[in-house]
């Protein structure tokens, strides 16, 4: 075997810089008729946006950007694939995109009033470090807002719908990207499913205070429903979906 420093992370990067073309064919990705239920999503966590400086994590092809930027938050936007920032800055001239790791950023310390991210954790490698990194980079009292869900574990419900899904064969290039997720998904911290507690646990241990789970994500649903389909809509609605909203003590 060629020796060889690629790890995880590069294997996570490269998955979704293979993706970029097609992420916003996806309605759970695209943000469209469901934008109302979303700003008022984050407006429940972070309040007004009075200009604070935002950072978006993983901003992908920077729908969660344009989604702060709407909200009057001065906005950086951060990921690890070239190819979705491609996407992201040709949709949002007017906001900075940077290049880096969102396990590891390359931000000053306290440079930042929030930090939002949505459906970044559940493929975190070290999650411990990454939500140090993000404390770090918090100015304190700054928010931290975190969407994300369980899409590995299914209950009843879920198990049900899914086979009522459409099934047929996929293609060989669907098939082989469907391969190399489930290999990712295999080795990340949260290969089991990353469930509200475990992560609220660790956002504490990493001193972050005023932890809130918010479950409530039914309006978004609602509004996603006509572009997914009753299946799949149903389905998105029996999977653990959150929000976690978490606040820098002002004493750090």
């Amino acid at each position: 075997m060629t020796p060889t420093n690629r790890d995880l992370r590069d294997e996570i990067r490269d998955y979704w810089s293979d993706r970029a073309a097609t992420f916003d064919d996806d309605p759970g990705h695209r943000i469209g008729a469901d934008m109302a239920a979303w700003q008022d999503l984050f407006r429940r966590h972070l309040g007004d946006a009075q200009g604070r400086a935002l950072l978006d994590l993983a901003s992908g092809t920077g729908e969660i950007a344009r989604l702060c930027h709407s909200l009057g938050f001065a906005v950086t936007g951060l990921d690890w694939s070239e190819p979705m920032l491609d996407r992201a800055r040709a949709k949002l001239p007017d906001v900075t995109f940077i290049q880096a790791d969102a396990e590891r950023i390359t931000l000053p310390s306290a440079s930042m009033d929030v930090i939002v991210t949505r459906h970044l954790v559940w493929t975190l490698v070290e999650p411990t470090s990454a939500f140090a990194e993000w404390f770090r980079v918090l100015r304190p009292g700054g928010t931290l807002l975190v969407v994300d869900g369980d899409f590995v574990s299914r209950n009843l419900l879920g198990r049900i719908v899914q086979r009522l899904l459409p099934g047929g064969s996929p293609n060989a290039a669907a098939a082989a990207s469907a391969a190399r997720h489930k290999d990712i998904l295999s080795r990340v911290h949260f290969s089991a499913g990353a469930r509200a507690d475990h992560v609220a646990a660790l956002l504490h241990a990493a001193g972050f205070d005023r932890i809130d789970i918010d479950t409530n994500l039914a309006p978004i649903h609602r509004a996603q429903s006509a572009q997914l389909g009753w299946r799949k809509s149903l389905l998105r609605r029996s999977e653990h979906r959150y929000a976690i909203s978490a606040t820098k003590p002002l004493a750090s």
